[in-house]
């Protein structure tokens, strides 16, 4: 039977209850009447913020980041309408060009911006060249660079990494698979970084790197674990909602509530929860404590 929830599997909410200002990290929005660029290797339907307000409520999160995907190139335009919609409890990556002036990126971040994305992954609109051209463009704002690879040439660029002058965030498990967990050197590579303070990691998407497809897949669990154990204050979390690869085929349609109930089995205990869900994306976001504004 067919969720009636838009993009997620399922109808129930998830079991695990949720601390206060508990953030989705990681997800996207969509409208075709946006052109998608040319050369877009994903094209899924129409997906709002008034769709995802009923997967919040199924997950028990309130806050959000919003990520400008691959299929609009640097057309930010989305995302700033959609943290717009968030107010306070919205965020959002970019993915800019590198010549807007100082003005542009400062609007950006009046409205929510905290950091670029570059995607090596599905995008059309960077190399791997334009990496630390564009930290050193952002460090001035305090943003963070926001990087998806393949593991094989994030291994390689090691060298650049490790001399940014900005935080990284690596989503989607840093593309590192189960299989890879303790055995290949990006793996070592990446669990360094968290622990020098040099990068984060978001536990979003799963279904990406799980041979089964699916976020449920035990493997997971150790790679989970792995960034939790070695840095639990650089690790955050993300649905990855609307699901763009599964619209394409690519694997089943994901429960978000089984996500959340995912999440808390990484997590372990509440503590671990609370930092992933609530302290750490107020790190990193600026997000205000309202406990301490």
């Amino acid at each position: 039977m067919a969720s009636r929830y838009p993009f997620s599997a399922g109808e129930a909410v998830a079991r695990t209850p949720l601390p206060s200002g508990a953030c989705d990290a990681h997800i996207h929005v969509y409208d075709q009447r946006v052109p998608a660029v040319p050369g877009a290797r994903l094209l899924p339907p129409d997906a709002c913020m008034q769709d995802y307000r009923q997967i919040q409520a199924r997950m028990g999160t309130r806050r959000a980041v919003v990520v400008t995907p691959s299929t609009y190139g640097t057309d930010n335009r989305l995302m700033l309408d959609a943290i717009d919609a968030l107010g306070p409890d919205g965020r959002g990556v970019a993915v800019i060009r590198g010549d807007e002036s100082d003005q542009v990126l400062q609007q950006m971040h009046r409205r929510g911006v905290r950091g670029i994305r570059i995607n090596l992954s599905l995008g059309v609109s960077h190399g791997s060249e334009d990496i630390e051209r564009l930290a050193h463009r952002i460090a001035p704002l305090d943003w963070h660079l926001q990087l998806i690879m393949p593991v094989e040439q994030l291994l390689l660029l090691e060298p650049v990494l490790r001399r940014l002058p900005v935080d990284i965030v690596f989503d989607h498990f840093a593309r590192i698979s189960p299989a890879q967990c303790g055995r290949h050197p990006v793996h070592a590579l990446v669990l360094d970084l968290l622990r020098q303070q040099r990068a984060w990691v978001k536990l979003s998407g799963g279904y990406l790197v799980s041979a089964q497809r699916s976020s449920e897949d035990p493997a997971l669990d150790e790679l989970a674990r792995s960034f939790i154990d070695a840095a639990p204050e650089r690790v955050v979390w993300g649905s990855d909602w609307p699901h763009a690869s599964a619209s394409a085929g690519h694997q089943p349609m994901p429960n978000d509530a089984h996500q959340i109930d995912r999440l808390a089995q990484w997590a372990g205990d509440t503590t671990h929860l609370q930092q992933i869900l609530v302290t750490n994306p107020e790190r990193l976001y600026g997000f205000i404590n309202e406990l301490h504004p």
